[in-house]
């Protein structure tokens, strides 16, 4: 018996359906059985299913004989059904890599639910995805499992059947079906849900829903749609058969209505003759299932008056001059917004003839972020050397809290922003994008960029479109005619940038200020920032911090996070760090970008630390990195802590990207071209064993010659305080540096390996 069914019904959806059912039988979580059903498709569909069925034994096709909808289909799935829960997916949608690891984690944890719900991200045509943004209801905090009558808000989300997971034996036992027509969800889920003995959630994406661009049952203009008013009268004939539920009427008939009203107005869905028809017929169920008891929200009152009175052309007249004041009120608000931006303009002018604040500077890293990276540890600098120097952070109000208390805030667009772009004698940045609009003679830019450079950047992204994308590169050469210094860490990365961004600027081969921290932290340090973490004290942790895919449009994760932690035992813990590019501070409902969909949820083992503002305080809280093509293992190297490389698809990112060497001829430590090579470096030790210091001592000493704890020092005695070269302070040997050291415990005896790994 699998653990889990997963029925796919299947309708003309042949250009979709290998990605649906590829997406099933590429879990991680492989206990499950598919059973495609095709519905008499007239396209390849059937054929499809059969191809898939002679690849995987845990494909069962099935071939109806006759086309009866999406419900029938569903109905044949389940009584071929033999897992534990039973789960829908369309023919065009797909689940999200990893979910069934989660749905069976998470139902082994809330105590076997009869009904599991679960989130889903819209996908479009254009590559876009966007998640539901209505699924505040599906928060873990609350106990579970529970009764619905103990969070009714469930009712809230979208009526379908795929976004949940069903166990089957709750399935038999209140003889639930599908029935045919256009709205079969409607009579199953509600049901489902109110009969459930126990319900559990999962803040999670799960199912990737299709926004097919043409095609869709519900946004086809045909008398189909009247399918609704049956679907209703099922389910409030269930409500008639069990008196015990009586309480829930007056709620289902709000969303009754609410579902008629979506019906009428949506100008796709009815023919123009039969929508009279329609909202006539719409008033006579209002009156048929009226249930008294449930207070009604404000803002659907006139949605009510509408199927209730009947008044079309009253409707239509608020609807109509509600658009009327909206559009009033957006002319507004653009009328201001234009007269704010030009009175910015006139005190930008106006700063411009000002005099220069020769004691002020203005620091910005990563588009307005957080204080932290190469201008933040030369933020710091300023006001530790050059304390005569006032110093302000450009920042969205959402990273204030990171700049610290000494540092004056400044929000971008405001007039003190334009006013320190204006003034001050000194702007310091890492983003070779970000430009001054009227640089001043005597203004000093200082460049920091990000790292040293593995991938190629600047100029030669011209041969890499699919890097490139759209990057004006003329644009790019104007922000670099306005740097006056460029910081780099090593020769590697002066030759580089002097080539691909080729400019007047002064190279300053200091070495990389943000990893001054490595040199000057304490054991003390890295304790509480392990507590912080929450990474147990006799724990090894890894730190793994992939790199941003050019040649794919849907980042995901290259590792199975939970099957590592899984294999690895529990004296190991990963800390997850997707690409900035990818993710960020979590938002205040805790749900994540959609593209962190694949990345594992955390747990115990696996910890999401993607908003964590400082990647620093990461690599001093780890005990090695896990990286594959990502500038992080030069910073890394500087701790002279174990690095492992994984590098599945070299070829593919080489081919998109492009590297400036070959990181298979000079690594910085162990290499890994799988998931279970990954796992067997770890297992046996061969992560710190001495093969991994040799290399990674050969590519410490090329790639961190400066990194001694004082670049930025230097960076700033010579830019602020007008020191020469002979007068800095000289750079310490690699041989006399004392980075903190790692809190991993000794090494441990190998642990045991199978022979092969399932996937």
């Amino acid at each position: 018996m699998p653990r889990f069914s997963v029925i796919v019904p299947a309708y003309r959806v042949q250009a979709y359906l290998p990605a649906c059912l590829e997406s099933v039988l590429s879990q991680s979580c492989p206990d499950l059985e598919l059973i495609a059903v095709d519905d008499c498709s007239p396209d390849a569909c059937g054929a499809l299913v059969d191809e898939f069925a002679a690849r995987d034994p845990r494909v069962r096709p099935l071939h109806l004989p006759e086309n009866g909808g999406p419900g029938r289909a569903r109905n044949a799935g389940l009584k071929a059904a033999t897992g534990d829960y039973v789960l829908f997916l369309d023919g065009d949608d797909t689940l999200a890599p990893d979910a069934l690891r989660a749905i069976a984690d998470r139902l082994k944890e809330t105590g076997e639910p009869d009904v599991l719900v679960y989130d889903y991200a819209r996908t479009y045509w254009s590559g876009e995805m966007i998640r539901n943004q209505s699924a505040e209801p599906l928060t873990e905090q609350d106990p579970a499992p529970f009764r619905l009558a103990d969070r009714p808000n469930l009712l809230n989300l979208r009526m379908v059947d795929w976004n949940k997971a069903y166990r089957r034996e709750f399935v038999e036992r209140e003889a639930l079906t599908f029935p045919p027509g256009r709205y079969e969800d409607t009579p199953w889920t509600y049901p489902a849900l109110l009969t459930a003995a126990s319900l559990a959630t999962l803040d999670r994406v799960c199912v990737h829903y299709r926004q097919r661009r043409r095609g869709s049952v519900h946004g086809t203009t045909s008398r189909g749609h009247f399918d609704v008013f049956e679907q209703y009268d099922r389910l409030f004939a269930f409500l008639d058969g069990r008196p015990e539920l009586a309480c829930w009427r007056p709620v289902l008939f709000h969303r009754m209505v609410d579902q008629l009203v979506t019906v009428y107005t949506r100008r796709d869905r009815l023919p123009r003759a039969a929508r009279t028809e329609f909202l006539r017929k719409s008033r006579a169920y209002y009156r048929r299932y009226r249930t008294p008891g449930a207070p009604l929200p404000p803002r659907s009152r006139a949605r009510h008056a509408l199927i209730r009175l009947g008044l079309h052309r009253t409707y239509g007249t608020l609807r109509l001059t509600s658009a009327l004041c909206r559009r009033a009120v957006r002319r507004s608000a653009r009328m201001i917004r234009s007269a704010r931006a030009l009175a910015l303009r006139l005190h930008y002018r106006i700063q411009l003839r000002l005099p220069l604040r020769k004691g002020h500077a203005v620091f910005s890293a990563d588009r307005d972020q957080g204080h932290g990276c190469n201008p933040g540890a030369l933020e710091a600098a300023f006001r530790s050397l050059a304390p005569h120097i006032r110093t302000a952070w450009i920042a969205r109000p959402e990273h204030h809290h990171t700049v610290p208390p000494a540092t004056r805030r400044l929000t971008p667009g405001t007039a003190a922003y334009w006013t320190a772009l204006a003034r001050s004698k000194y702007v310091v940045t890492n983003t070779e994008f970000d430009a001054l609009p009227n640089k001043r003679p005597g203004q000093i830019v200082v460049q920091t960029l990000r790292g040293t450079p593995l991938k190629h950047r600047g100029l030669d992204l011209q041969e890499r479109p699919a890097a490139a994308r759209d990057t004006d590169f003329a644009a790019l050469l104007r922000h670099v005619d306005q740097w006056d210094y460029v910081i780099s860490a090593n020769r590697h990365s002066t030759l580089t940038w002097e080539r691909v961004f080729p400019g007047d600027y002064t190279t300053l081969e200091y070495g990389c200020p943000r990893n001054d921290v490595f040199q000057h932290a304490t054991s003390a340090d890295v304790t509480r920032l392990r507590e912080t973490l929450g990474i147990p004290a006799e724990a090894i942790a890894i730190l793994y911090a992939p790199t941003h895919r050019d040649y794919r449009r849907t980042q995901r994760t290259p590792l199975d996070l939970e099957r590592v932690a899984d294999r690895l035992g529990s004296r190991f813990v990963v800390l997850a760090r997707a690409h900035p590019r990818h993710g960020g501070p979590p938002p205040a409902s805790g749900r994540g970008d959609p593209h962190l969909a694949s990345l594992a949820a955390p747990t115990a083992r696996v910890i999401d630390v993607t908003g964590h503002p400082s990647v620093e305080s990461l690599c001093l809280a780890s005990d090695a990195l896990v990286t594959d093509y990502s500038s992080i293992m030069f910073d890394y190297a500087g701790l002279d802590r174990p690095i492992v490389l994984h590098t599945e698809d070299r070829e593919a990112y080489e081919a998109a990207r492009g590297t400036y060497f070959d990181l298979r001829s000079f690594p910085p430590g162990a290499i890994a071209d799988s998931e279970d090579e990954l796992i067997d470096i770890f297992a046996t030790g061969h992560w710190r064993g001495s093969r991994s210091a040799q290399l990674r001592s050969a590519f410490r000493e090329r790639f961190c010659p400066y990194d001694d704890g004082r670049a930025a020092e230097r960076v700033v005695r010579h830019v602020v305080l007008g020191e020469t070269d002979t007068a800095l302070p000289p750079v310490v040997p690699l041989t006399e540096r004392h980075p903190v050291a790692s809190l991993a415990p000794s090494p441990l005896p190998r642990i045991p390996q199978p022979a092969q790994a399932p996937h």
